[in-house]
């Protein structure tokens, strides 16, 4: 793919050292026609070796990865690094300063806009820059999500099962490196043009999370969050130390039939009969839609349609029929 992109970066990504700038993208709008979003961008690069793209703000509503990466960039020093590590805590910029999981500026979702293309809305050059430029340079791909406004997950690393078995272990082996008790593997059920996917499809190493969420920046789970890219780090060689915690047994868990994915059954008020991290039966109920206007109504409850544990629930209890209020994941 050709590397010919309209963001222009104003750091050198060959060069020894610690190196800070920003990402200049053209965007021209009605009180600006010469205007540029500046995307910050953080490279330390010592010497050769293993290079480690980090990703935070895919979604705008998901903190963890944001302020995690942001102290990192603050941190790491070029004598802590063998290799190269890229950093960019708020990739999508303009949906981060607006706390949207959707740009501002054109209604974009980055994670449905890859592989992008040259002449695209704001959104969609990003997505550009990254397939074109950003993924070939990489060996990792880190994508750092959490459940932004609408969800609550249990926090975990997940990934894909892609169909190349070597990549696929390279993948798992850094998930598991992230020190929880659970690697999750998802399937896609909205949409096209992840992030994810694409860095994939051109055999790159991704590691992805869903931290947490509920559109807060927890204590927890944001030492979760900065436990998780050190670790992945060690394990790559491109740091030294001890892995945090000790490496342990990981149950891997997977949602990948579209039956795992629980949607509300009408316009309401969900009540969850779970918290995440719980163990669901088949069969049972997860939880029920209230209706405000018709108390007098009994409420719909929702019944489980595997066996697994509650990976995560919909954090507002406000609900719209289709919304995704529950999802359960099956130990493999």
């Amino acid at each position: 793919m050709s590397s010919k992109t309209q963001i222009i970066a104003d750091v050198d990504f060959e060069k020894d050292g610690k190196h800070q700038g920003y990402l200049r993208i053209p965007y021209s709008h009605n009180l600006a026609g010469w205007a540029n979003i500046l995307i910050p961008i953080t490279i330390v690069k010592n010497g050769s070796g293993p290079t480690l793209l980090a990703l935070g703000g895919n979604h705008g509503d998901e903190y963890e990865g944001p302020v995690a990466l942001m102290k990192l960039a603050r941190e790491l020093q070029p004598g802590q690094v063998n290799g190269r590590v890229i950093l960019i805590p708020a990739l999508n910029l303009p949906a981060v300063l607006a706390g949207t999981r959707l740009s501002p500026i054109d209604g974009v979702n980055l994670n449905r806009a890859f592989p992008g293309k040259y002449n695209d809305s704001v959104t969609g050059l990003i997505a550009h820059y990254l397939t074109s430029v950003l993924f070939p340079l990489a060996d990792i791909v880190m994508d750092i999500h959490g459940g932004g406004r609408s969800m609550d997950f249990f926090p975990c690393a997940h990934l894909h099962r892609v169909s190349d078995e070597e990549q696929f272990q390279k993948m798992l082996a850094a998930a598991k490196v992230w020190g929880q008790r659970y690697v999750f593997i998802y399937a896609d059920i909205a949409g096209e043009g992840l992030l994810p996917v694409q860095a994939e499809s051109m055999g790159k190493v991704v590691v992805t999370t869903e931290m947490g969420g509920a559109g807060q920046c927890s204590p927890s789970v944001l030492q979760i969050t900065e436990r998780g890219v050190r670790n992945v780090m060690i394990h790559l060689g491109l740091t030294k130390g001890e892995l945090d915690p000790p490496p342990s047994e990981v149950t891997v868990v997977a949602s990948t039939d579209r039956e795992d994915y629980h949607l509300s059954p009408a316009n309401g008020i969900y009540e969850s009969f779970f918290e995440v991290g719980q163990s669901v039966e088949k069969g049972e109920p997860l939880g029920q839609v209230h209706f405000p206007e018709r108390h007098d109504y009994s409420p719909e409850v929702l019944i489980a349609q595997s066996t697994g544990i509650l990976i995560c629930r919909r954090f507002p209890a406000g609900t719209h029929r289709g919304d995704c209020v529950a999802v359960i994941a099956r130990p493999l």
